[in-house]
């Protein structure tokens, strides 16, 4: 047995760690596409489980595209990636109105966008990397429709 571990850890990437880390860093999702394309070199057991859950749970609907087709390659078993429903993260108009609250009243959609990128890299990168080239047109709507005052 200790063998056959030997041998896995032989066709691992010398940066396997470092992929393993990229794929849950949650503010950069073209960082996990890449590290998705990186470690989908690699036929091994470890990597096969992680494009699994990649495919599974990542919020940016082209990365678990990316690793579904990856495992698909690989001649494993992967269902197409659903389209998530709903928001992508809890309390989405709560966290925007404390951002809106943050800001001076007669702010701007640029404001907004720039304190979101900075309180919440993660949400807007999300997002950033969900919503494409509507991505602005989908923020300044959120911005526009979110109330300040209960």
């Amino acid at each position: 047995m200790s063998h056959h571990k030997q041998e896995t850890a032989q066709q691992l990437p010398e940066n396997f760690g470092e992929l393993k880390k990229a794929v849950n860093r949650t503010a950069d999702w073209e960082e996990r596409l890449n590290a998705v394309q990186e470690l989908a070199k690699f036929k091994t057991e470890e990597t096969i489980k992680i494009l699994q859950y990649v495919a599974k749970a990542d919020l940016v609907t082209k990365v678990r595209e990316a690793a579904a087709s990856q495992l698909k390659e690989m001649g494993q078993q992967a269902e197409a990636p659903e389209t998530p429903k709903g928001e992508l993260f809890k309390d989405l108009r709560k966290i925007f109105r404390r951002i809106k609250k943050s800001l001076p009243q007669d702010h701007t959609y640029e404001d907004f966008k720039v304190k979101l990128e900075k309180m919440r890299i993660d949400i807007y990168n999300t997002y950033e990397g969900e919503k494409g080239a509507q991505f602005d047109v989908w923020l300044k709507d959120m911005w526009e429709t979110t109330a300040t005052r209960k």
